[in-house]
């Protein structure tokens, strides 16, 4: 299914299983309106590029997969409609006001810098903010919660994968010490959203295929496993982060031969964690 803000695309009939991915941020539709600062490449460089293709055989192995198709520098569904920057705005927000950590470091539910540079050369408009929330931010949403909450309801469980890449300079741009970045990282906001059977089991797999692995360090998971993750409804949720120069090259932002390897890695990851559900049947 295709939609202006996102696409969803769902198992054959009768293969679907409680297995939900999204990928929030490897959008690379360029909205009309969005005059940022930046160029091409550098707005690519803030993108997950690639992870929806990464996690693209998703389907075939009975999952549920939804990519967002605007850029998360347009507005980024993994921050709450609280999480505003009111020092990009020309006025004042006329909602509640909450900025996360993030947002002070630039990167709210609207960036204003990347990479230290402004995103903008002006401030926005409070109506140009709200109008990337009802176009973006509020369908993608709404798809990601009913499709969540409809698998729930069949199968009386759920296991959810929000899907990411990262930068090798992840520890500096979230300015905390620096020192050498795991392949992956696996969030579960320290052990809260998801169970350690699955934890382990990804874990595994990735390790396995010669990956290191690190939990919660430095990305435990944000807004969108925090409300979907409830483990004692047998709701499971985890944030997936991978390493962008396990698969693409960082400078010409064009994939590399790394990138079949990962898949590879990622496709085996997703059979166990199918072959763990029915398990579990």
């Amino acid at each position: 299914m295709d939609h202006p803000a996102y696409r969803l695309h769902r198992p054959a009939p009768g293969t679907e299983l409680p297995m939900v991915l999204d990928s929030p941020h490897s959008g690379t539709d360029q909205p009309a309106d969005w005059d940022t600062a930046l160029d091409a490449t550098e707005r690519r460089g803030f993108e997950d590029c690639f992870v929806d293709a990464l996690y693209a055989n998703a389907p075939s192995l009975g999952a549920t997969l939804l990519a967002a198709r605007f850029p998360r520098l347009y507005i980024d569904p993994n921050r709450t409609l609280e999480d505003i920057d009111e020092a990009m705005l020309d006025a004042p927000w006329p909602g509640p006001v909450n900025p996360s950590p993030k947002t002070r470091l630039g990167f709210g539910l609207v960036a204003r810098v990347m990479n230290e540079r402004p995103v903008y050369a002006r401030q926005l408009t409070v109506a140009e903010v709200q109008r990337r929330i009802a176009t973006c931010w509020q369908p993608y949403h709404e798809a990601l919660w009913r499709t969540l909450d409809e698998t729930h309801a069949r199968h009386g469980r759920l296991w959810h994968l929000n899907v990411h890449s990262m930068g090798d300079d992840a520890y500096k741009t979230l300015k905390l010490p620096e020192k050498p970045l795991a392949d992956f990282v696996l969030g579960d906001l320290d052990g809260t959203t998801a169970d350690e059977p699955t934890m382990a089991l990804i874990e595994a797999v990735l390790r396995d295929h010669g990956y290191s692995v690190a939990r919660n360090d430095p990305f435990k998971g944000v807004e969108i496993i925090r409300r979907s993750g409830r483990p004692a409804e047998g709701r499971r949720a985890l944030q997936i982060e991978v390493k962008k120069s396990r698969y693409m090259d960082r400078a010409t932002l064009q994939r590399h031969d790394g990138f079949d390897r990962l898949k590879v890695a990622l496709d085996a990851m997703l059979a166990a964690l199918a072959a763990h559900i029915r398990s579990h049947g």
